[in-house]
């Protein structure tokens, strides 16, 4: 892997500097993508912005720049990978889209401004493998950099997938937005709905022989004109979901649930939306139902695991304990004789949950653990 470290001056990174919808921002005589098409929009504030101008204003330092060399784009070959807020804020005075200390930079005399052009900016820029690039991107954003790691992944697998993906779900007014928000957690424009596509497709390509990570997916994907195979597969998750379990009534319980997985173990199976809804309802109110965010896994699934279910209070454990002598209540334990500590026993319910049974003194007897055990498995 090859990385150098650059000084770049503003008059070269703002010559023919551009900001579109259709192609994001532009700089470095076109050569370098400042803010890809459809990546998150610019977030600095008017005083981070400013606090920029002034750094550069008083010739003192600012923070090395990352720039990543991508060699089969000939018309724009460099992308930045640190430094993008610094380097539009930059951009946007030379173009005096805002003033500082109330001038813009029209309003700065000749020196002043040719003084402002000839600052050195410091970039590393990264040249190597994809493998390479993506352990030193990982390195840098440890020390600061604040990528998130599917930014870090979208930049080492730049190329007409990416591009086409991020057209789907990167921006808030992206088409993933629109449909998910309701149930997908995370914002578009920091990649995480495209995050979450990728999770979900490559987890329904798994095999239990070999998982496919993000990582694999995007490698092999990176060169497809388009990204339509993880639109679709995205789109059709989100459609069942919202049709089976709709999010104006259960939005609070949908949000942020691996919908990819419950598609790809119950997608196909024919689904009761009435009765589903019923349960849910009642699964809501249910006083012994301590996780609500896993009622409606539960609903598919029938694992009371996902529901959290109130536990025996140590109050109560401790007089069924001393009710018991000490002993296992289950009359077939191979240690009856036993006396137990009562960190050896758990509370078990006498009815199950299922069947109408409360978390009360009169529904708790106490197990030794291998009994509870061997009973939670039956």
């Amino acid at each position: 892997m090859n990385i150098q470290l650059h000084e770049i001056t503003i008059r070269e990174l703002t010559e023919n500097y551009s900001d579109s919808e259709e192609l994001g921002v532009r700089g470095y005589n076109n050569r370098l993508d400042i803010r890809p098409e459809y990546q998150r929009e610019f977030v600095y504030d008017d005083e981070k912005r400013k606090a920029v101008i002034d750094t550069i204003m008083k010739n003192l330092p600012l923070n090395v720049m990352y720039w990543c060399h991508r060699p089969d784009d000939i018309t724009t070959p460099y992308e930045v990978m640190d430094g993008q807020q610094r380097s539009i804020s930059i951009c946007q005075y030379v173009n005096s889209e805002f003033s500082f200390n109330q001038r813009f930079f029209h309003n700065l005399r000749k020196d002043e401004q040719e003084r402002f052009l000839s600052y050195k900016l410091m970039v590393y820029i990264c040249d190597g493998t994809d493998s390479e690039k993506l352990s030193w991107f990982r390195t840098i954003n440890i020390a600061g950099c604040q990528l998130t790691n599917q930014e870090i992944l979208s930049a080492i697998y730049a190329g007409p997938f990416v591009s086409d993906a991020k057209r789907y779900f990167v921006k808030n007014n992206s088409p993933a937005y629109n449909i998910a928000k309701d149930i997908i957690n995370g914002t578009p424009n920091r990649q995480d709905y495209f995050e979450t596509a990728l999770k979900w497709i490559s987890a329904s390509q798994s095999t239990e022989e070999h998982k496919v990570t993000i990582e694999e997916y995007m490698a092999t994907h990176q060169h497809d004109e388009n990204a339509y195979e993880l639109w679709s597969y995205f789109k059709t998750v989100i459609d069942w979901a919202t049709f089976i379990f709709e999010p104006k009534s259960f939005k609070k319980i949908m949000k942020g649930l691996n919908w990819g997985l419950l598609y790809d173990k119950f997608g196909k199976s024919t689904l009761d939306r009435k009765q589903l809804a019923d349960e849910i309802r009642k699964l809501l109110i249910d006083d012994e139902v301590q996780k609500k965010s896993g009622i409606i896994p539960y609903t598919l699934t029938r694992d009371e695991h996902w529901l959290g279910l109130r536990e025996f209070p140590i109050g109560i454990k401790l007089a069924v304990y001393e009710k018991q002598n000490h002993h296992c209540a289950n009359p077939n334990c191979p240690h009856k004789d036993k006396e137990f500590n009562i960190e050896e026993m758990e509370g078990d319910h006498i009815t199950p949950w299922k069947e109408g049974g409360k978390t009360v003194e009169e529904n708790c007897q106490m197990l030794c653990k291998e009994c509870n055990r061997r009973k939670g498995t039956k």
